[in-house]
């Protein structure tokens, strides 16, 4: 990832549902060109049952369909107790408000029109996930980014599933980071927040913590940057 605003993991799965075939091919080839695993369907009446069995991270579903059109599948999506999470990404050849808000009072997370941007549409996929998987991971308790997953309330690091011994201090450096990921903490802030110290304590505290943290991390020690001047960066790769 570029941006820590952006953040997808390896291989989420979107469904595309468009009466057009060789517009869900199109959507299907950009999205793989990402990293997506994608499925598409043609024939809005199968969508639920495909869905349920999909399973999708995202779906991105055609308004104009004939038989059932994308508003009404998107409000039984939204009933559905296996498919009411999934966020649901609009395609539209109508530009005008009134469609658009009809879109967003059945639920849907995202609109674009037709003919589309290509990059538009994988920017808004990668950002309607990225505010998915926060809310999940704020749900659940959990930091996560770049392949470290910090658990506040087992007061536990790990890494590829393995764990890493951190002291108090350490961890709690980490947290912050992790809260605040692509964000510049001075040293200052660091002290104050993380070792209730005032600003008048020796900043060299930090260095000592972060260059023994980076060393724990291992090789994802590196995402953690120096900002020459005024303190650390965590920019998740």
């Amino acid at each position: 990832m570029n941006d820590s605003s952006t953040f997808i993991p390896a291989k989420q799965s979107v469904l595309i549902i468009d009466d057009e075939p060789d517009i869900c091919e199109l959507i299907e080839f950009q999205l793989q060109k990402e990293g997506f695993e994608t499925s598409s369907l043609s024939n809005p009446l199968e969508a639920i049952g495909y869905a349920r069995d999909l399973q999708p991270d995202l779906i991105i579903l055609d308004v104009m369909m004939p038989e059932l059109d994308g508003l009404h599948l998107c409000s039984m999506f939204k009933v559905d107790s296996q498919l009411k999470d999934v966020p649901i990404l609009f395609l539209t050849a109508r530009s005008d408000a009134d469609e658009r808000i009809k879109g967003f009072e059945r639920g849907a997370d995202d609109y674009l029109t037709k003919p589309f941007d290509n990059r538009e549409l994988v920017a808004r996929s990668k950002a309607i996930l990225s505010r998915t998987l926060k809310k999940k991971l704020t749900l659940a308790g959990k930091l996560r980014g770049g392949g470290i997953i910090l658990d506040p309330e087992s007061h536990e690091v790990f890494i590829e599933d393995k764990l890493v011994d951190l002291t108090h201090t350490e961890f709690r450096l980490l947290h912050l980071m992790m809260e605040r990921i692509g964000r510049v903490q001075s040293r200052e802030n660091l002290l104050v927040n993380v070792w209730n110290y005032d600003t008048d304590i020796e900043t060299r505290t930090v260095d000592n913590h972060v260059g023994r943290l980076r060393g724990k991390l291992g090789e994802k020690g590196d995402m953690i940057k120096t900002v020459r001047g005024v303190g650390y960066k965590l920019i998740v790769e």
